[in-house]
């Protein structure tokens, strides 16, 4: 092993840690912003701006940079990804929040690492006891959170389940399709799904009317944040972690949303809410806790 690739291999962690933080933050705060997006603003259309926005931006930063551009079959599977990841998981979210809280659309997709962990198996990546275990717990708390006092209509319920289908679907079959490599993929993925997205907001008969400025703020935090910084760093994990750690925030999201509805949106939550946050991220503790050697061996 030459020096560089020692040096890569010691540094892995930290950029795991790193892009984790990131996507945990920083989506969870695109729950809230979402919400006010779409307080003036068509949902799907909304989308569709945010992530061409967001992917021109990064797709012209790295072609300065000298990037090479995507060749026509990551082009195509950039579609693919892009549509499943943000037309199927980001744009059912954002429908779904037109009938239900930030917090709420947050907790559900908290079975995020389920469908994972199943995608997984189904093309014979083991998922762990722990990594099952840590599953099980989040959903308990899931189940704890709708006992509680926020709910969702049957509608955006179903869509909130459907989401979480679609991202990691398209999360696994990421990692066996010809995507361009690195940031491009990101990039490359953004403006095909934006595109996609804008196409299909007048087929769903969405209106434009003159945005608030709180609206364009909250699009302006989603395409800088949501969409360049945390998707980028999402990315990143498909690439380079396990199923199950890799779509781990979807059990904190849900504390970070909750925080942020409650405190500036003027969502309630009750004690029994605060037991169910408790126990997802117990949850989320169990899935991203270090394997044993022994352990990735017969994972391997």
């Amino acid at each position: 092993m030459n020096a560089s690739t020692a040096t890569a291999r010691a540094s892995l962690p930290t950029l795991v840690v790193l892009a984790l933080g990131t996507v945990y933050l920083i989506w969870g705060s695109t729950y809230f912003g979402i919400k006010i997006a779409i307080q003036s603003l068509p949902p799907l259309g909304m989308l569709g701006v945010r992530f061409l926005l967001g992917g021109a931006l990064l797709y012209g930063v790295l072609r300065l940079r000298g990037v090479p551009n995507p060749r026509r079959v990551q082009w195509g599977w950039s579609a693919v990804v892009g549509l499943l990841l943000l037309g199927g998981g980001t744009g059912l979210v954002t429908l779904a929040e037109k009938q239900a809280s930030s917090s709420v659309a947050a907790m559900l997709i908290a079975i995020s690492p389920l469908f994972a962990s199943l995608f997984s198996n189904l093309w014979g990546e083991r998922t762990s006891g722990r990594e099952w275990l840590g599953i099980g717990v989040g959903l308990v708390g899931i189940v704890l959170l709708n006992l509680g006092e926020l709910r969702a209509t049957p509608l955006a319920a179903l869509l909130l389940v459907l989401a979480p289908l679609c991202w990691t679907f398209g999360s696994a079959l990421a990692r066996r399709v010809t995507l361009p490599d690195g940031l491009m993929g990101a990039a490359a993925e953004m403006l095909t799904g934006g595109a996609l997205l804008l196409l299909l907001s007048p087929l769903v008969h969405e209106h434009w009317r003159t945005p608030t400025p709180a609206s364009l703020w909250a699009l302006a935090y989603l395409v800088v944040f949501g969409s360049i910084l945390a998707y980028s760093a999402y990315m990143y994990l498909v690439a380079h972690t396990r199923p199950a750690l890799a779509t781990s925030y979807a059990y904190v999201n849900p504390l970070v949303a909750v925080l942020l509805g409650v405190g500036l949106g003027g969502e309630h939550l009750g004690h029994l809410g605060w037991l169910a946050l408790g126990v997802i991220v117990l949850g989320v503790v169990l899935v991203i806790w270090p394997r044993s050697e022994a352990a990735k061996g017969r994972a391997a």
